[in-house]
């Protein structure tokens, strides 16, 4: 396929495996961001179902040794590159994001890559690891906050798309090395896998490197996936905490569908900022809540709008009340052009901050081939948040918050009266 502008290059490998490439003239930094459809949903695969927290331990696994490094090895050597990396199992996905001077940017793909080729999966690892993860599930018992997103995102999206990467303490505490090695097997493959790479590259070097690297990485067949219904939409978690943690979800349009700059514009005038509405009317007006906020969330085929407040107990119903209010008139009301435009500037520069970053360029070459199979430009973006007008957004916001797709989830002592609008 020929570039997608002057800058960005792509090729698929034999096996699958996509490199979108962007070079950042003016950058001497490299970085390099590789999706693998490995993330918590494939835990469940027909003929796998390893447990909860498999992709996370998996991920952890991998990063303690590989090739002929040792754990130790492995991290000295990515240290005398000056390497800065992360590796994170989320839902769809399991990530590898590096980044590292423009020289060194192929000596850490040949790390990366003994890393998920050649694991070296020593037994005695494995028990750290667990314990990692069992702390880390403890701490989030003691975040309430991070909890009942989790546990919301359960709720709403079909099982096992809402499966939350850290797992079950009792699943943790069980899964055994041939069951991560098997995980492995069966969701590492390139067949899916994409390769953002954003910074001071050599196309044509960069190419080759990675087809000699990754290209005798076997394709396997896409894990089946059952898709169930979530639920409930209305729940309560009981917890003896000091604060009540309120969650909520609706559906909203994808990233390839048509409506998606729309979606994002209502869900940021609605808390995607410091001005927004609910922290207006939450936080600032009635001092309900220090902490109030609304997102997007994308996936494939599905989109979402996620919002939070954590409150006092006595104060906990007027907020829900409140955020409801809100949800209501942005659906009735419509929004205005002043506030239209705040939104606006706040995602053009956004936007721009992140063409300066390679990190974030690597990350959203992935991500855009992800969802729509091609790399969005900037001046694609801003012509599309300019066409965004105070009637489009309003007539958005119609379809996106109706009460009966709404996913309510509270946390702490004691349930609230959940009035939702008519």
């Amino acid at each position: 396929m020929p570039a997608q502008t002057a800058t960005i290059q792509q090729h698929e490998y034999p096996n699958g495996l996509v490199l979108v490439a962007e070079a950042m003239p003016g950058v001497q930094s490299a970085s390099f961001t590789l999706l693998i459809p490995a993330g918590a949903a494939y835990e469940v695969a027909e003929g796998l179902q390893v447990g909860g927290g498999a992709a996370t331990m998996a991920c952890e696994w991998l990063m303690r040794g590989a090739g002929d490094r040792d754990s130790r090895a492995l991290l000295n050597d990515l240290d005398d590159l000056g390497v800065s990396h992360s590796e994170s199992a989320q839902t769809l996905h399991t990530s590898f994001a590096a980044a590292t001077l423009g020289a060194n940017l192929i000596p850490a793909l040949e790390i990366f890559a003994d890393v998920v080729l050649r694991p070296r999966f020593e037994d005695e690892e494995v028990e750290p690891i667990r314990s990692l993860c069992l702390q880390n599930l403890r701490s989030l018992e003691d975040d309430p906050g991070s909890k009942v997103i989790y546990e919301l995102r359960r709720r709403h999206f079909p099982e096992p798309w809402g499966r939350p990467s850290p797992g079950s303490a009792e699943d943790v505490a069980r899964i055994a090395p041939k069951s991560l090695r098997a995980f492995h097997r069966a969701a590492y493959r390139p067949n899916g896998a994409i390769l953002g790479v954003a910074g001071a590259i050599d196309w044509s070097r960069l190419r080759d490197a990675v087809g000699e690297l990754f290209g005798r990485w076997e394709p396997r067949p896409e894990p089946r996936l059952v898709e169930t219904p979530a639920g409930p939409k209305l729940d309560h978690i009981a917890r003896e905490t000091q604060q009540i943690q309120i969650a909520m979800a609706a559906p909203a349009a994808t990233v390839a569908g048509p409506d998606y700059y729309r979606a994002r514009a209502a869900v940021a005038i609605l808390g995607g900022y410091s001005s927004a509405r609910l922290f207006t009317e939450v936080r600032e007006k009635r001092g309900l809540c220090y902490s109030v906020y609304a997102s997007y969330e994308g996936q494939r085929n599905r989109g979402a709008m996620l919002s939070y407040a954590g409150t006092s107990t006595e104060r906990a119903q007027e907020t829900l009340d409140v955020m409801l209010a809100e949800f209501a008139r942005l659906a009735d009301g419509g929004v205005d052009l002043e506030e239209l435009d705040t939104m606006r500037a706040g995602l053009k520069s956004s936007l721009i901050m992140a063409q300066e970053s390679s990190m974030s360029r690597s990350n959203a070459l992935a991500s855009d081939w992800y969802f729509l199979g091609r790399v969005r430009p900037l001046d694609e973006i801003s012509a599309e948040l300019d066409a965004l007008t105070p009637e489009s957004v309003s007539g958005y916001a119609k379809t996106l918050l109706k009460p009966g797709e709404l996913t309510i989830l509270t946390l702490g002592p004691t349930p609230l009266d959940v009035k939702l609008p008519a």
